[in-house]
């Protein structure tokens, strides 16, 4: 049986650091979020949706959203999924 969770994740830390990184900083931040709010253990992996990569770039580098929705699922041998909320 899969664990599905809808998260809104943060990403004023992206904002903290200067603005040629706040884009890699929001895909670290989403990454230290999923793994935290998910109890991830060091054997498993988390796989991070090419739309969400799309959503946190859509602005450039410097313009990051300040926020994104996103849908993580976790089944038993496979890696943790995080998708975009399609609303």
């Amino acid at each position: 049986m899969a664990e599905v969770k809808e998260m809104t994740i943060p990403l004023r830390a992206a904002w903290n650091v200067p603005r040629t990184r706040r884009a890699n900083r929001a895909m670290s931040e989403i990454r230290n979020h999923v793994a935290r709010h998910m109890k991830m253990s060091d054997e498993e992996d988390l796989w991070i949706d090419e739309k969400i990569n799309h959503a946190i770039w859509s602005r450039g580098m410097q313009h990051p959203p300040r926020k994104i929705r996103v849908v993580c699922t976790r089944e038993e041998g496979f890696p943790i999924e995080v998708k975009l909320l399609e609303a």
